[in-house]
C-alpha cells in the first residue's frame, strides 16, 4: 500500500513554496498552504491550487496560527527575504524569520494527535548564513557568520530549531539553498528586476560593480530537493544544495540582456547602473552539497538552458 504525505506548505503563493506545493500536489499527497499573501505573493496561484482535491488553504500570518491539524510534516518556506528590505528595515524580518520561526516549534512541541508522532519540521533557510567565502566551498558543520539583517534573523531561527530539537525532541531538517531563479520569482530580485528595467528602458542597478559570485539553482531543482528528503525518511539533518553553478553578478545580467535583446545590442555599460553599492555586501557564497547529493538527489536544470524562457515570461509580463 502506498502511504501519502500529509504536509502543511507555509508561504504557499511564494516563489520556492508555489513549487513545492505544485510538486507535493503532483506526488498526490495532502498540502494544507499557509500564506498571509504579502506584496510577494502570487494570490492567482489560488485558481491552480485549488482545482486540486487535495489543496486547502489557510490565509494567515505563521506567527497567527493557533493549531496543527493531522500531518506528517511542516514545510516553512514562509520568510521576509530581500535583503535591500532588511537593512532599510529589519521589523518585518524579526517578526516572520524568527518569531514566525518560534511560533511554529511551539506548535510542534504541543502537537497533540491519538497515536501519533510530532510532524518533522522541515526549515528553509539559506546560504547567507554562513557569510561570504573568498575560496573553498562551506559545508553543513560551518560556523554562522551572517552579514546582513536578514541572514541574521534566518541563522537565528536555525539556532532556535536546533535548540527546540535538542530540549523538546522536536525533528527537523533544515535545507539552505543558494540564490534560486525561474519563474514566477517576484521582480525585486535580480533575474526579473533586470528584465523589468529593461522594459521600462531603464539601466539595471547593480551593486559593487556586478563583482560578487552567486551560486545559481532552478526553484524546481530546489523544490525535488524536499521530496527527495522526505522520500528518505531523514531527519535531523543540515543540507546545503547549491548544484555547483557559479557566476558573478555581472556574467547573470549580461546573460539576461543578450537574452532581451536576442544579442543584439550596444555596449554593455549603457544597460547598467554601476554607481549602486549595498552595505555589508558579500563578496562570493558557495556551497558544498555532497551530503544532499549522497542520498540522490541531483541537478536536472542548467541556467543557460532556463534563462531565455525565463527573460521571455518576463518580458512578456510586466509585474509592478
Amino acid at each position: 500500500m502506498t502511504t501519502k504525505k500529509v504536509v502543511y506548505i507555509t508561504g504557499c503563493l511564494g516563489f520556492m513554496g508555489s513549487y513545492v506545493t505544485r510538486l507535493c500536489l503532483s506526488k498526490g499527497w495532502y498540502v494544507k498552504g499557509v500564506d498571509r499573501i504579502t506584496y510577494a505573493s502570487n494570490k492567482h496561484l489560488l485558481k491552480e491550487f485549488n482545482e486540486n482535491k487535495n489543496f486547502s488553504f489557510v490565509h494567515c500570518d505563521i506567527n497567527d496560527l493557533t493549531f496543527l491539524y493531522d500531518c506528517d510534516y511542516v514545510i516553512n518556506t514562509a520568510a521576509e527575504t530581500h535583503v535591500g528590505n532588511s537593512i532599510f528595515d529589519s521589523t518585518e524580518f524579526l517578526n516572520s524569520n524568527i518569531y514566525g520561526v518560534h511560533n511554529i516549534l511551539n506548535l510542534i512541541k504541543n502537537y497533540r494527535q491519538e497515536n501519533k508522532s510530532k510532524p518533522i519540521f522541515l526549515h528553509f533557510s539559506t546560504d547567507e548564513v554562513y557569510g561570504d567565502i573568498e575560496s573553498g566551498q562551506h559545508i553543513e558543520t560551518d560556523l554562522l557568520k551572517p552579514s546582513n539583517p536578514y541572514s541574521a534573523t534566518k541563522a537565528s531561527a536555525d539556532m532556535l530549531i536546533l535548540a527546540w530539537s535538542r530540549t523538546y525532541n522536536i525533528d527537523y531538517v533544515i535545507l539552505r539553498p543558494t540564490n534560486n531563479y525561474g519563474i514566477g520569482q517576484y521582480v525585486e530580485k535580480l533575474i526579473p528586476k533586470s528584465i523589468k528595467f529593461l522594459s521600462l528602458g531603464r539601466k539595471i542597478p547593480l551593486h559593487n560593480n556586478g563583482s560578487p559570485i552567486r551560486n545559481w539553482l532552478h526553484a524546481n531543482d530546489t523544490a525535488n530537493a524536499v521530496i527527495k528528503i522526505i522520500e528518505s525518511g531523514v531527519k535531523n539533518e543540515i543540507y546545503n544544495i547549491c548544484g555547483g553553478f557559479e557566476q558573478s553578478n555581472l556574467e547573470t545580467v549580461k546573460k539576461v540582456i543578450d537574452c532581451y535583446y536576442n544579442k543584439n545590442h550596444n555596449n554593455i555599460d549603457d544597460y547598467i547602473d554601476f554607481s549602486c553599492i549595498r552595505p555589508g555586501q558579500d563578496i562570493r557564497y558557495a556551497l558544498n552539497d555532497d551530503k544532499l547529493k549522497s542520498i540522490g538527489w541531483k541537478v536536472e536544470r542548467t541556467f543557460d538552458n532556463e534563462i531565455p524562457s525565463i527573460v521571455e515570461y518576463y518580458k512578456n509580463k510586466f509585474i509592478w
